[in-house]
């Protein structure tokens, strides 16, 4: 069986290596932060997550190495970032065309380059065909391209590597064959073949999907608070409806894929995204909504000082530690351009001090605030409920199991 050289080894492609080499696949994980690697292979994982120490442990077993080098091989996974451009809205290729390279530069003639990283449409076109053949590399016979996003959430992300369907996009369906053959070593859904610029689409406008869905409930909040209506309520009683599924409200929206692949079609379909455009600007203006609910709160209780505010929750969503774009930071960085300092903030999670004024420690945390703002529904939280029924609570996430606590 050949190499698969993964590069990147963050959230995404780290548990991918891993399961790629549990299931038999020799496989070697390569990314440029030395520290990262040599934390690897001293046997200490870099973050989090349910199951990803058996995993990795496993894998470990069967031969597993990491390295800072990219490797001589003919199957390339790369799964590194990709952000956006702020000004722009359109991705910013820079990591994926520069991982390209890289490859370019060791791999076996026929090699298959195969992009996880979620990326807009039209980019393998516009940004990654051009630099291989500017490199004298002929696309089909000196390397292959192949595009197949990655489907899988942290706090979960074990579970659905294997039971998530995928799809590949490819120049070659014979070249798909053989990368879907590498995939079903540990994917039990199905693998859809197509083409690239439809892989490409579809994993863009599943989490756009996502993001107008959440964005209508988030609306729902805030129509519901200028009444004084009750939004759980609400969208308890419209859901018996057969055909109606309204999420649930929330404080924002966090994470590397549905705060973030949206803007790809904004910046790319500028005069075609009204609603899409609409509704990131809704989700990403919950943060100063909550901003506004702390603000009646204390005015209502004759809060004068912003010391006493507590944030629960610095992650972007429950029982990870992974912070990319959270609400809560996004929420932080509102209450800096208002040069209100000193709030407290806690996470189980997240051990490692990110923000000013953050605890280690629950009962050091309660000890210092008046109000508790459950930013993140943590498992923690939930089985801590009476600690901080004798504080004011503004629960975002209605998960308070006490009378009194303050909504959306």
């Amino acid at each position: 069986m050949s190499l698969v050289n993964v590069i990147g080894l963050g959230y995404i492609g780290l548990p991918t290596a891993l399961m790629l080499a549990k299931s038999g696949n020799e496989v070697v994980g390569t990314d440029l932060n030395s520290k990262l690697v040599n934390s690897l292979n001293a046997g200490k994982l870099t973050f989090q997550e349910d199951g990803l120490e058996e995993l990795f442990q496993a894998a470990l077993a069967n031969g597993m190495t990491f390295s800072t080098e990219y490797q001589k091989s003919d199957t390339y996974i790369l799964a590194v970032p990709t952000p956006y451009i702020e000004e722009s809205k359109k991705l910013d290729p820079k990591y994926v065309i520069s991982a390209v390279n890289n490859v370019l530069d060791v791999c076996d003639k026929g090699a298959a380059i195969v992009i996880e990283s979620t990326i807009s449409p039209g980019t393998i076109d516009r940004h990654i065909r051009p630099i291989i053949e500017a490199r004298g590399f002929v696309i089909g016979e000196d390397v292959h391209l192949l595009h197949a996003p990655e489907r899988i959430i942290p706090g979960n992300m074990i579970y659905e590597l294997e039971h998530n369907s995928r799809t590949i996009g490819a120049d070659s369906p014979e070249v798909a064959e053989k990368i879907k053959a590498i995939y079903e070593s540990f994917c039990q859904a199905e693998i859809v073949l197509t083409d690239i610029r439809s892989a490409e689409m579809s994993k863009v406008i599943e989490n756009t999907y996502r993001d107008v869905n959440i964005a209508f409930a988030n609306e729902l909040a805030k129509i519901c608070r200028t009444d004084d209506i009750d939004v759980y309520e609400i969208i308890k009683i419209a859901n018996k409806h057969p055909r109606v599924n309204i999420l649930q409200p929330g404080p924002g929206v966090g994470g590397h894929c549905i705060s973030v692949d949206p803007w790809f079609l904004v910046g790319d379909y500028p005069d075609l995204t009204n609603l899409i455009l609409a509704a990131r600007k809704i989700n990403d203006s919950m943060p100063r909504h909550v901003l506004g609910r702390i603000r009646d709160i204390m005015r209502e209780h004759n809060i004068t000082d912003i010391s006493k505010i507590g944030l629960y929750g610095l992650a972007y969503k429950e029982n990870v530690d992974d912070t990319r774009e959270s609400p809560t930071l996004q929420l932080l960085e509102r209450l800096d351009e208002h040069l209100a300092f000193g709030v407290k903030v806690f996470d189980p999670f997240v051990t490692e001090r990110m923000v000013d004024h953050q605890f280690m420690n629950f009962e050091d945390f309660l000890n210092e605030v008046e109000v508790v703002v459950v930013m993140v529904g943590h498992d923690h939280i939930k089985q801590n409920m009476d600690k901080i029924e004798d504080k004011l609570v503004l629960d975002t996430k209605n998960i308070c199991t006490f009378e009194g606590a303050y909504k959306l």
